[in-house]
């Protein structure tokens, strides 16, 4: 019952994060003006990571209710550790360098963000096969 569970969480995670990268973040950027959109994104970004943040956790800890210390359980704790950095770590110098207008460092922690977003989905698919 615990490894269908952490499936589920795991797949939830998954197309939470799609649904985000190519729907919500298009949207925002495509309906709202910059100010507003800035708003918003920075209003749902860290519920965004939080939320994940927590679902991720919850998938490592039924991993290790189930002593299940393969190759899904590492790309778990990656996900996880990946989340976290990013929500408490990359995205307030994200902000920084956007509101100092530090462009060259906004567009590299921004490539990084996406880069590590990626990287985590390709993480969740793994562990979905």
């Amino acid at each position: 019952m615990f490894e269908q569970v952490s499936i589920y969480l795991t797949a939830m995670i998954l197309g939470i994060m799609l649904f985000f990268s190519f729907v919500i973040a298009p949207v925002v950027f495509t309906t709202l003006d910059e100010e507003n959109a800035r708003k918003f994104i920075r209003r749902i970004f860290p519920f965004y990571y939080n939320v994940n943040l927590g679902i991720s956790f919850i998938v490592l800890i039924l991993f290790l209710v189930l002593n299940n210390f393969g190759i899904d359980f590492y790309l778990i704790l990656v996900v996880t550790l990946l989340f976290a950095t990013s929500n408490y770590l990359l995205m307030p110098l994200i902000n920084k360098y956007r509101d100092e207008k530090e462009d060259k460092k906004f567009k590299y922690s921004h490539f990084i963000s996406v880069v590590i977003n990626f990287v985590q989905m390709i993480c969740l698919v793994f562990i979905l096969t």
